[in-house]
């Protein structure tokens, strides 16, 4: 859920006196293809991060970002190789990491920048899954076909892949609505992949999935960001057309099912006109966009050990600047965000400054920071389904859920609420539950939840 925390993170990360090097010969070219996985430290506490290389043709490479903890995924990666030294530029990050290749421990130890703070951060190989892509895995007993549609209100299309059960149908059918972020079709967090997984179960067991990349990803139009909470009902509203106009789909059980913030649209959209038949929530928010951000601020340093008294600090801070993005104009709330920057950090170049105020102030935080998930609900009429995990961190059932559940039951009677326990935020169960593949426990979706999700849907179609 955290958009745009890693920011927020990295000004506070620790900085380093200098980069560690270690003896490397020079030589042979590096082996970079793999998963580079290392810790940046932030404030206290650090943060896991994954780097995946893929070679190309003509020595070049393909690389992204991967950090789970804050959902910020397949960020591009540009790779430059001089030697035994490696340069990895972020432009979407805003940052850099110069490192040395150590051949003997197949490590790469070295710098990364974001402005003028640095960090030390060893990275080290694994190589890269082979079990679990797309290349790999049988051909599922089902029809898979890559779709495109329109949003005739954004002016844009959209790319995703349309999953049909085998037999004649018209089937049940669901969209799926991704959290925040720029993601993939298939909710890819690292070696998870969230959306594809459900979208798996769900047409197995005969109900029809429309899962699609998010605006700026794959061959989608648009950006995500410039793309508010509000203007992303269009694009569920957009696929559920695309269903109706499907000779496999019933077109009167055609539901959404969301995740985070995609469980928020997909409410909206339940309360707009031509609604979803139901929504299955994942995690929804139920608290205003400035508490969910700062109530996840708060776990997070709290989980990383911080002193209270910094942490207290840090709420106190953050809640302020959220204040000023919400209340004051975008020309006078850059330079008062720019000014706290450089008061946070005085060694920090003020043209630098200038350029993390303008990444601070994007139209989804704006309109995120005020958000209401709990006035937008009076409208919703169809059958909900309301899932939350109880070792979910970043949008906490007791929080959030009860919020959902309060509100929704008081106007909606067809409104079902369940706390899944040991499920995270990602649906994932507890680790001692996942999957053992070549010696490695592999995440995966909780078969509790996907029980509970598909024999809610099909008992919608019983009639009593």
């Amino acid at each position: 859920m955290n958009r745009y925390f890693f920011w927020a993170l990295l000004w506070l990360a620790v900085p380093c006196a200098a980069q560690a090097r270690a003896a490397v010969p020079t030589g042979d070219n590096i082996p970079l293809a793999g998963l580079w996985k290392g810790k940046l430290t932030v404030l206290g506490g650090q943060l896991d991060l994954t780097i995946s290389v893929v070679p190309l043709a003509g020595g070049k490479y393909f690389a992204a970002l991967d950090v789970p903890a804050q959902k910020m995924t397949r960020v591009p990666t540009e790779v430059t190789v001089r030697g035994d030294s490696v340069l990895l530029a972020m432009p979407g990050a805003g940052s850099r990491y110069a490192a040395r290749f150590d051949r003997e421990k197949n490590e790469l130890n070295g710098t990364w920048t974001q402005g003028t703070v640095k960090s030390a951060v060893l990275l080290k190989h694994s190589p890269m899954p082979t079990l679990n892509g797309p290349s790999t895995r049988l051909a599922p007993p089902y029809r898979e076909e890559e779709v495109t549609f329109s949003n005739p209100v954004s002016r844009l299309s959209l790319s995703g892949m349309l999953t049909v059960p085998a037999g004649q149908g018209p089937f049940p059918a669901v969209v799926l609505v991704s959290d925040v972020g720029a993601q993939d079709r298939d909710g890819t967090f690292g070696d998870y992949h969230m959306m594809g997984s459900l979208a798996d179960y769900l047409t197995r067991r005969g109900i029809a999935v429309l899962r699609y990349d998010d605006r700026g990803v794959g061959k989608s139009g648009g950006s995500t960001a410039t793309a508010t909470t509000a203007m992303l009902v269009s694009d569920v509203q957009a696929a559920i057309n695309f269903l109706r106009s499907r000779l496999e789909v019933n077109i009167s059980r055609i539901g959404a099912i969301g995740h985070g913030e995609g469980a928020d649209v997909a409410l909206m959209a339940a309360g707009a006109p031509l609604p979803p038949a139901f929504v299955v929530s994942l995690a929804g928010y139920g608290l205003t966009g400035e508490q969910t951000l700062l109530q996840q601020q708060v776990t997070e340093q709290r989980a990383q050990k911080v002193d209270p008294a910094k942490i207290q600090a840090a709420y106190e801070r953050q809640r302020t600047m959220y204040d000023i993005i919400r209340q004051t104009n975008e020309p006078q709330a850059k330079s008062i965000v720019a000014n706290m920057l450089r008061q946070d950090h005085p060694d920090l170049d003020p043209k630098e400054a200038q350029v993390q105020a303008v990444k601070l102030l994007t139209p989804w935080r704006h309109f995120f920071l005020s958000y209401d998930p709990i006035a937008e609900l009076d409208q919703v009429a169809c059958p909900v389904l309301l899932l939350s995990g109880t070792d979910d961190q970043e949008a906490p059932a007791d929080l959030h859920l009860t919020a959902l559940e309060k509100e929704l039951k008081s106007v909606n009677r067809a409104t079902v609420s369940k706390r899944l326990a040991g499920v995270n935020h990602l649906f994932q169960p507890p680790k001692t539950e996942w999957t053992l593949m070549n010696g490695e426990m592999k995440p995966m979706f909780s078969p509790v939840a996907l029980d509970v999700i598909r024999e809610w849907i099909v008992g919608l179609g019983v009639k009593k």
